[in-house]
């Protein structure tokens, strides 16, 4: 095991990995932007080196000065948490030039998988479903136009390298067809630097299933069963849950077992997540597979007793995996509810500012991921994620019923700050959603009928842009 791990990244993700590492008997440093410096992270670390001011493509996008920390503090490991240089092949390749080990898959693979593209190829020869449309990346409008005629409409125009919900635009109609395709190439070129796009079938009636696996460098890989997505908006997920509800066994275990074989064919080493779209009918097709540990993580630990964080340290330190799948047993049911610093009745616009109170649920079988206290200050430069509540129970209905438990628990509070919970109460109070009969067109239904999603309150007096979702997971995808 390595004696010291540098996480490179903010927020929950980097207190929940330094608790891991800790757990463990691995000291801990920690890097921060100047807007951070008064951070959890910052407070529990072993150490903390501050690279760059508060943009983050000048600080947790900045791999020159990431490594140039974990070479400070004599780290061997780098734990790249999700979002930011999570899936960026180039650094991983830059850690290994710089001996010291990316906690993810080898450079080459992540390149491989971290494109839409390109991964789609590789699951199609391993035998996962696709969804129709074109495999490869579509050169010009004319042939988006050819693809989407074969297969019909609705289509989705996406990008090749996206990721965190962007670079997509659902298409209903031919004539949107030119419009769509234009303004996705653009947007794909702007975000990600890489213009390259696919067309495919878009399902309007269906779930969004997710599979976690953990595969070594041996050639050993398990599967921790299913997780359900589907509550979404703008393809960023609210709430999560596992297993995946009201579907049969069947179509579970044939999920999570193709998943496995896909991970394992590409190479992939760590823990990952592959993604899928399930139809009413439940066929599944393939979406993506995310090579980083996932927002919604805390659902699988809870059903299957696995600490996923400890397993990707172990199997980064080469380690051969420590479990086995006739080992894996899935107990009751998990949710959970990500609580963002956003304001629903407007568009769910970020709202920055001072924690004033602050103080998370407690009770049986309730767990929070959170880096807010009482004083903590939301900036306007990150992701809008300030804690993720958790609970598990051994059946669905009181674990939605522990969720709200906890939610109405849950007293968030500041001048200017919102927070999405009331939302999320709109979500578990729906008849579909209890019934687990929902799929990825809930949060627009909702939001389409006349009930406010909060209660009233005072008028806003700070304004606050949208701030840049570097941090988060990948809905569609993620």
């Amino acid at each position: 095991m390595f004696e010291k791990v540098l996480i490179a990244n903010r927020g929950e993700i980097a207190v929940r990995v330094l608790r891991a590492c800790r757990e463990l008997g691995v000291r801990t440093a920690v890097v921060y932007s100047a807007a951070d410096a008064d951070s959890a992270a910052v407070r529990l670390a072993d150490e903390a080196v501050r690279i760059g001011p508060a943009p983050s493509r000048r600080s947790y996008l900045n791999a020159a000065a990431i490594v140039e920390a974990a070479r400070q503090v004599g780290a061997q490991a780098v734990h790249p948490g999700y979002g930011f240089l999570s899936e960026d092949a180039d650094f991983a390749e830059i850690c290994a030039e710089n001996g010291l080990t990316f906690i993810g898959p080898r450079p080459e693979v992540m390149a491989a998988l971290g494109d839409k593209s390109s991964a789609r190829v590789l699951m199609s020869r391993a035998g996962l479903p696709l969804p129709a449309g074109s495999v490869e990346p579509v050169p010009t409008v004319d042939v988006a136009v050819e693809v989407a005629e074969g297969i019909g409409y609705p289509v989705i125009v996406k990008a090749a390298a996206g990721g965190g919900g962007r670079g997509m635009t659902v298409v209903w109609s031919p004539a949107d067809l030119p419009r769509a395709y234009a303004k996705t190439r653009a947007t794909a070129q702007k975000v990600f630097g890489d213009d390259r796009v696919y067309v495919e079938r878009y399902l309007t009636d269906a779930r969004h299933v997710e599979v976690q696996v953990l595969c070594d460098a041996h050639g050993n890989g398990v599967h921790l069963g299913t997780r359900d997505c589907s509550v979404q908006r703008r393809h960023q997920k609210l709430i999560e849950e596992a297993p995946a509800p009201a579907l049969s066994v069947a179509t579970l275990d044939t999920i999570a077992e193709t998943a496995l074989r896909g991970a394992l064919e590409a190479g992939f080493t760590g823990a990952g997540t592959l993604e899928f779209l399930v139809d009413a009918k439940e066929r599944f097709h393939f979406l993506e597979i995310n090579c980083r540990i996932q927002v919604e993580h805390p659902v699988t630990e809870m059903i299957t007793g696995v600490d996923l964080v400890h397993e990707q340290l172990h199997i980064a330190a080469g380690t051969p995996l420590r479990l086995r799948q006739e080992e894996i047993r899935l107990h009751g049911v998990a949710v959970e509810c990500r609580v963002n610093a956003e304001d629903p009745d407007r568009d769910f616009a970020p709202t920055p500012g001072r924690l004033e109170r602050f103080v998370p649920p407690g009770g049986p079988f309730t767990r929070v991921d959170t880096h807010g206290y009482p004083g903590y200050v939301i900036g306007p430069h990150y992701d809008s994620l300030l804690a993720k509540v958790a609970v598990w129970a051994p059946d669905r209905e009181l674990a939605l019923n522990r969720l709200e438990r906890a939610l109405d628990e849950f007293d968030v509070a500041g001048t200017v700050v919102r927070s999405t919970i009331p939302f999320a109460r709109r979500v578990l109070d729906d008849a579909e959603f209890r019934k687990g009969r929902h799929n990825t067109g809930l949060v627009d239904r909702l939001l389409t009928t006349d009930s406010p999603a909060t209660t009233p309150h005072p008028p806003v007096t700070a304004a606050s842009e949208p701030r840049p979702s570097t941090a988060t997971d990948s809905p569609t995808s993620d």
